[in-house]
This record gives C-alpha cells, sequence and structure tokens, in this order.
C-alpha cells in the first residue's frame, strides 16, 4: 500500500470517527407522550416499545462502529495497519477502501452467521398446547392445533364480526 492510499484511508477513518462521535453524542431521551399507558390501545404501545428498541440498536451499532474505527486508527498509528491481525498477510487496498476498519484479510474474516443465539424473549414464553412443535427436516411444525386456542377468544367467523348477518343463525341446531 503506498502512502498516498495509506493517507486516504486515515483521511476517511478520521471524519467516519468524527461523524460517529458525533452522531453517538446526540443521542435522545426515550419519551412518553402519555400520563399512563392503560387506556391506549396494545398496537399503540407497541410501536412506541419497536421505536425504542429500534433505536437502542442503532446506538449500539453506531458505538461498535466507532470502536472499529478508533482501533483502525490506533493500528495506523502502530504501523501494522493493512496487514492481517491473524497471519500477518499483507490486506489488499481494494479490501481496505470498501471497508476501512478491517484488520484481517478475508479468510481470517468473521464470516460465519450466528445461528445459535436466539432471541430472549424465548427464554419466558411458553407453548400452549401440550406438544407444540416437533422438527422434522429443518423445519418445525405445528401438530397441535394452536388456532383452537387462540379462536376461542373470538375471530372473524364469530357472529359479531359477520356484517348484515343475523346472529342467531350462528346458534340453531343444524340437525
Amino acid at each position: 500500500m503506498t502512502d498516498s492510499q495509506l493517507n486516504q484511508l486515515k483521511k476517511q477513518l478520521e471524519e467516519q470517527a468524527a461523524s460517529l462521535e458525533e452522531r453517538v453524542e446526540q443521542t435522545e431521551e426515550f419519551e412518553s407522550t402519555e400520563l399512563s399507558h392503560y387506556d391506549n390501545h396494545p398496537a399503540d404501545n407497541a410501536t412506541e416499545l419497536y421505536d425504542q428498541e429500534r433505536d437502542l440498536a442503532m446506538e449500539q451499532f453506531k458505538e461498535g462502529e466507532l470502536e472499529k474505527t478508533k482501533a483502525a486508527l490506533a493500528a495506523i498509528e502502530e504501523g501494522t495497519y493493512g496487514k492481517c491481525a491473524v497471519c500477518g498477510k499483507d490486506i489488499p487496498f481494494e479490501r481496505l477502501e470498501a471497508l476501512p476498519t478491517a484488520l484481517t484479510c478475508i479468510d481470517h474474516a468473521d464470516q460465519e452467521p450466528d445461528l445459535e443465539s436466539r432471541p430472549s424473549e424465548e427464554d419466558v414464553l411458553q407453548a400452549s398446547t401440550k406438544q407444540p412443535v416437533e422438527k422434522e427436516d429443518g423445519a418445525i411444525r405445528d401438530y397441535e392445533d394452536s388456532f383452537e386456542d387462540v379462536e376461542d377468544f373470538g375471530s372473524s367467523d364469530t357472529p359479531q364480526d359477520q356484517p348484515n348477518e343475523d346472529p342467531q343463525k350462528f346458534f340453531k341446531d343444524e340437525n
């Protein structure tokens, strides 16, 4: 890598670090415009919760990117930037140009998706049926009719949901 290429990447990393620091400092406090959530529709509460979770995830992402950027700038100062931290081989300029925070060659980059970790909600949620699912050929299938549990609370084919229908028609004996 030439000195001009290194200077170009350093400038890009410094600009990225400044931008990320500015965005991390501009975090908004989560405010609720409601005095009480008791009378809110569940969808309103869910939207507000989603917005808060999205903002938290974006904040964590920005902080992670800032850490990577600072690590790359530190590697430039140490003189190790452009060399793989694992094997010591030169990292191609094209890779550094596309991903200036890269500290490893493509062979040693973390390319495996995390398929093991599950959402924390699954630790709390329990199945409502006796045998809710079975795994078969990597697919998950519901062998109990879970919908029946939900339908006990009403569905779109209950009398109150049928427009212009006589509700008594649903309760007449068909025999």
